[in-house]
């Protein structure tokens, strides 16, 4: 009985933050609406600190952020948003027109063919639904095989066959696709630039030499920590350390 109770509490909980975060949600969204940019960037930030994360929020906030022209924020928050829906066809656009904004105008080197289509493929999913996919494809190869074992008509066993044979192919690059989509997660921390201007240094000190300015806005890959700096790394190459509190980790 005491179970149960606990349960129906726990329930009751989460149906109430719930709640509570989708009316945040519609005030915010009305304060958008309204032209209240910044009274809609306090509700939905109130929605982030409750641990309900949504693309749309963040997508949302960068909306609200843009409109203020805060270039940092807007730029981070759009990032946010397709970290956890890359395929947000919106927040790519608004994201091209964020950076626009930013000052640093840095040019991407040039990849190859298995890192354009890594970057356009593999990495456009996260890792989590590539194994949904492997799932699915797991579940399909073993019906058709089914299928194909109680099949009698040998253009229709035929045609069950390569499709489990099919399915298996598929599923075996999808779990490679998935195991690398994880990697790239895990390892791969990026941040945006969250300071008007800072001095880049080639060492983790204040004495040290500046190789580089940054404005905000940029986006950084972090490579490394010490005390308070982070070892970063340009799209261009460029590698050099800034004060940890200048940038947020995405």
């Amino acid at each position: 009985m005491k179970k149960l109770i606990l349960i129906a509490l726990l329930f009751s909980a989460t149906m109430g933050f719930a709640q509570s975060a989708l009316e945040l949600f519609d005030g915010a969204n009305d304060a958008y609406r309204n032209g209240q940019y910044q009274e809609a960037i306090d509700l939905y930030e109130n929605i982030d600190s409750t641990e309900q994360r949504s693309a749309d929020v963040y997508y949302n906030l960068g909306n609200s952020y843009y409109k203020l022209n805060m270039v940092a924020p807007s730029i981070y928050n759009y990032e946010k948003a397709l970290k956890l829906d890359p395929l947000n066809e919106d927040a790519s656009i608004n994201l091209e027109y964020a950076n626009k904004l930013a000052l640093d105008a840095i040019e991407v080197l040039p990849k190859s063919v298995f890192q354009k289509f890594s970057d356009s493929v593999i990495y456009k999913l996260a890792f989590d639904t590539w194994a949904i996919i492997a799932v699915i494809l797991s579940f399909l190869g073993a019906l058709f095989f089914l299928l194909y074992h109680f099949s009698y008509r040998s253009g229709r066993k035929l045609l069950l066959f390569n499709s489990s044979l099919l399915c298996s192919v598929l599923l075996v690059v999808t779990v490679v696709f998935a195991f690398k989509s994880y990697d790239f997660e895990e390892n791969t921390i990026m941040a945006i630039v969250f300071e008007k201007t800072t001095a880049i240094k080639n060492a983790p000190t204040l004495n040290s030499d500046t190789v580089f300015q940054l404005h905000e806005g940029t986006k950084v890959k972090v490579l490394d920590a010490i005390d308070n700096w982070k070892k970063i790394k340009l799209a261009d190459g460029k590698i050099g350390w800034i004060i940890s509190d200048y940038i947020k980790e995405i």
